[in-house]
């Protein structure tokens, strides 16, 4: 997703295209991510993870393909969806096998690692699309996708074991009475719409960063993929600190300071854009603040919502990214209404990081009351 970012407007052009329809190749493929999700958890707690990503790894190469040969937007906007299908299958899975084989605290710290890990992909992918799309044309990022996928499909095949516990069985009506459960428990559901806020907000930002820099602050187009990567690196730094300092303080106490930390960046930031004292070094600056924040509250955040029903360790998984993703893909969709790039986006993160820390207190008070 990311490293696609940095050509959107090449894209536009190329095809004759809007600027919004550019941006529904990014919005549709959140979308992708999160319905994907909500199947890939049910599905590998009946058949286990290793099978199930295997095929999510195979639909991610494939709907590739189809993205770099597409002769017009609808059909990329179409692969793209597609595409998000396959690869969702890494986000919920991977969470789900952590949790499988560690217990609350030791998994906290573990998705913080991996949030470490897995960050690195975004901070150096839009420099990547950046110079791919500007030297060899934005379909030669889709080759670089596809090379991946396949070789992860591969990676998956020969190194990765089974982790969690087939049932063997699957039903419409299990599925349902367990989205239900989870859904109608505030603290699952305060968890999750708190760590989508703190999290994939950030897309509103990410989607409107092409006509922000390049538009408002006339900075050429390659430059945009540096200043999305250094984003991940705010996220990359916050969860190395999560890391270290989870297990010392309290989870709770952790992910409530954490997400304050990026409520007051988003806040910042807006007041920055109302007063139209907008530049390249407060925009990104603030930003890595956000990202920061998110990056210490994300593993904190997931690992409360899937504890919430140890039986539904894979359900609860896709739920919180399906959540996550929804939030991220109406985030998207909001910032793209305003005719200021910067103003809009600031408002969608201080609305969505206000909305999560209140999120964030239901879901605490209620398990207090649960457990006085």
């Amino acid at each position: 997703m990311h490293m696609f970012v940095p050509a959107l407007p090449a894209v536009a052009q190329d095809m004759g295209a809007s600027i919004s329809a550019a941006q529904m190749t990014i919005s549709m493929y959140i979308i992708g991510l999160a319905f994907g999700q909500l199947i890939y958890g049910p599905l590998s707690d009946c058949f286990g993870r290793r099978p199930v990503l295997m095929v999510g790894l195979a639909l991610y190469t494939a709907a590739g393909l189809a993205a770099a040969l597409a002769p017009d937007v609808d059909t990329l906007i179409v692969a793209r969806l597609l595409q998000a299908f396959g690869g969702c299958a890494g986000l919920v899975l991977g969470r789900a096998i952590v949790r499988d084989m560690s217990g609350p605290e030791d998994a906290a710290r573990q998705l913080a690692l991996v949030n470490l890990v897995v960050v690195i992909g975004p901070a150096v992918a839009p420099l990547i699309g950046g110079m791919l799309s500007s030297s060899l044309g934005w379909r030669s990022i889709f080759l670089l996708l596809i090379s991946l996928g396949a070789t992860n499909l591969l990676l998956a095949w020969r190194l990765l074991p089974e982790t969690g516990l087939p049932s063997g069985q699957i039903s419409v009506s299990s599925l349902g009475r367990d989205y239900r459960g989870l859904l109608g428990s505030p603290a699952f559901a305060g968890y999750a719409i708190g760590g989508a806020c703190a999290t994939t907000s950030m897309y509103a930002f990410i989607a409107s960063a092409p006509f922000l820099f390049v538009n408002e602050l006339h900075r050429p187009s390659y430059e945009v993929g540096l200043y999305l990567g250094l984003l991940a690196v705010g996220v990359s730094l916050g969860s190395a600190v999560a890391s270290r300092l989870i297990g010392r303080i309290s989870i709770e106490r952790f992910m409530i300071g954490a997400n304050l930390l990026s409520v007051v960046a988003a806040l910042a930031f807006l007041g920055v854009a109302l007063l139209g004292w907008l530049s390249v070094t407060l925009a990104v600056g603030l930003m890595c603040l956000f990202t920061f924040g998110a990056g210490m509250s994300s593993p904190a955040a997931l690992t409360k919502a899937v504890s919430v029903n140890p039986r539904t360790i894979g359900s609860a998984s896709g739920l919180y990214g399906f959540t996550q993703m929804a939030i991220g893909a109406l985030c998207t969709t909001l910032a793209g209404l305003g005719q200021d790039p910067a103003l809009a986006a600031a408002s969608v993160l201080a609305a969505a990081g206000l909305t999560g820390q209140l999120a964030f207190w239901v879901a605490l008070r209620h398990e207090a009351g649960k457990n006085p």
